[in-house]
This record gives C-alpha cells, sequence and structure tokens, in this order.
C-alpha cells in the first residue's frame, strides 16, 4: 500500500497594502534615525524583510577608502532586526485589520544586539536582509544580514527583542 502524499505547507499570508503602507511610512519616516541611515525597505513578508542604504558622504567612517561606519552598518542591522519582528507579529495576527496591528509595536525594543563584521563596506548602495528565528510571548530573536551591493556578505547580527 502507497503512502499518502504529504500535505502542502500552507503559504504565509501576504501582507494588506494598508498594512505595507503603514509600515513603510512608519518605518522610513516616523524613524528620525532610519531617515538618518537613510532606510528604505525593498521587501516586506511575515517571513522575511529587506531594505537598502545609498551610500552617501554622510556615512563614511574611513574617508581615505570610502567605507561605510561600522555604526551605520550595527544600527542598520538593528532596524532591520526590529522590523523583521513587527512583519512576523503583523503576520501572526492576521485575524485583526492593519491599523489595530501597526498598534502592536509600541513596546518594541532591543534587548541583545551582536554585529561581526566581516568585509570591508565599500560601495554605492548596500542591501540588508533580516529574519525571525522565534517569535515568543515576550522576547523575539532575529537574524540578520548585511550585503554588498552584488550580494557579498559584509557583517551578520543576531539579536533579542522585548515584544511586550
Amino acid at each position: 500500500m502507497k503512502a499518502p502524499a504529504p500535505a502542502a505547507a500552507a503559504a504565509p499570508a501576504a501582507f494588506e497594502p494598508e498594512f505595507i503602507d503603514g509600515l513603510t511610512q512608519m518605518f522610513e519616516q516616523h524613524i528620525s534615525f532610519n531617515r538618518l541611515l537613510g532606510l528604505h525597505i525593498t521587501a516586506l513578508a511575515p517571513e522575511r524583510v529587506a531594505a537598502r542604504i545609498d551610500m552617501r558622504p554622510e556615512l563614511v567612517g574611513h574617508f581615505t577608502y570610502n567605507r561605510l561606519h561600522g555604526g551605520v552598518i550595527s544600527a542598520g542591522l538593528d532596524a532591520m532586526g526590529g522590523l523583521a519582528v513587527m512583519a512576523a507579529i503583523g503576520g501572526k495576527h492576521m485575524d485583526e485589520a492593519p491599523a489595530a496591528r501597526l498598534q502592536r509595536f509600541s513596546r518594541l525594543g532591543t534587548i541583545d544586539l551582536r554585529i561581526d563584521y566581516l568585509r570591508a563596506a565599500i560601495g554605492s548602495q548596500f542591501l540588508l536582509q533580516a529574519q525571525v528565528l522565534r517569535l515568543g510571548s515576550r522576547v523575539a530573536n532575529t537574524r540578520m544580514e548585511f550585503l554588498g551591493q552584488h550580494g557579498e556578505l559584509l557583517a551578520t547580527g543576531a539579536a533579542a527583542y522585548i515584544v511586550s
């Protein structure tokens, strides 16, 4: 007798345009430091988020090599970990209206952050991505990557965020 075929995994729910617009505006415009960094969301899903930073003279850490400042990398990865948590929370509560889900982020804060710098960040554009490894009732754990414009891994991060 033949074993039954495994059930197909349910595809994660996609966010509504209202939620995407609200979270993008919150992240890119209302969080002043993200605006200073020049973070722009490029992908927003419950299981993964991505963004980019364009190089500007204000972000240079080593003027001889035009290398991005390590603080920009650290702050960018921290922001992306937070965005990943927001997206995961938004995905967990898809039964609520988008406006109600956007109110759930008021207590979100970083409680632990680790960054590993792997290569010098030199280029005109940088890509950042993050995902939640575990979303608990009080703490969320994330993994983040900072990439060069051609996809080379420049830094990695891991963080924990308070969510309640």
